[in-house]
């Protein structure tokens, strides 16, 4: 790997504390791969050979089921993908595709394994940010099953403010289709959500969205720590500004 790789993928919270020689046996094999947008990564159901660590670009993990599919998690750098099933040495639950033109590290999987039975600070950086990606699924779950389409799109956008500056103007990151899939609806319902978020002063014009009436939109939403990152408890964020963002977009809790 170069110098600039090492640098970023030491950034990741799995390996920011390891000591040298245990990124060096977690790391062994390593190699970076450029891909073009469009390109199927990996397909669910294929065995895991490779952690895969996102460096550059966004890549999009999707689930299928009987000519239906579905955008679980969008992923941009610098992000892990699979990790569970690499830890596991079984095969892959979601499809990852790249969205744009990517660089990735791809880590055998035999490297990692063996990394996580010779140092236990390793292995605890895993379980955290495995135990974070379970957290995330609660709070996901959480989010479809209690609340209804509008309620999710109200949380999202005002996740949205949170990361900006607050104040009322808020650009989604996706195309509504991807949007609509993260917020677990179909396209048709995230339109008539946004119509009835009308009331509460939300206009939205392509990819920006004003919003005039905050008090408003977050009676509605009701934003709950134990659901939504960005929430507030006791008059204090919960977790980084851009957790529920994180959240949505990553599939996990955002590191701490």
């Amino acid at each position: 790997m170069r110098a600039s790789d090492i640098d970023r993928v030491r950034e990741l919270p799995i390996f920011a504390d390891v000591a040298p020689e245990i990124f060096r046996v977690a790391t062994a094999g390593a190699h970076v791969q450029r891909f073009p947008a469009g390109t199927m990564l990996l397909l669910e159901g294929d065995p895991v050979d490779f952690l895969y660590v996102l460096l550059e670009g966004q890549v999009e993990l999707h689930g299928t089921w009987n000519d239906h599919d579905t955008v679980m998690t969008i992923l941009r750098p610098v992000s892990t993908l699979i990790l569970a099933a690499v830890v596991l040495d079984t095969a892959a639950l979601m499809s990852a595709r790249t969205l744009e033109r990517c660089e990735i590290l791809m880590i055998p999987g035999d490297a990692i394994r063996t990394a996580m039975r010779l140092d236990s600070h390793f292995a605890m950086a895993v379980s955290r940010d495995l135990a974070g990606s379970y957290r995330g699924v609660v709070r996901n779950m959480k989010n479809i099953k209690l609340r209804n389409s509008t309620e999710r799109l109200a949380n999202y956008l005002l996740a949205l403010r949170a990361v900006g500056d607050g104040g009322s103007i808020v650009r989604l990151h996706h195309e509504k289709r991807v949007l609509a899939s993260l917020l677990g609806m179909t396209p048709e319902n995230l339109s008539r959500s946004f119509a009835a978020l009308n009331k509460c002063g939300v206009a939205v014009q392509g990819s920006v969205v004003t919003l005039s009436n905050i008090a408003a939109l977050e009676h509605l939403a009701k934003p709950d720590p134990l659901i939504d990152n960005y929430a507030p408890r006791g008059g204090e964020i919960v977790g980084d500004a851009d957790a529920e963002i994180w959240l949505s977009e990553h599939g996990r809790e955002k590191p701490r």
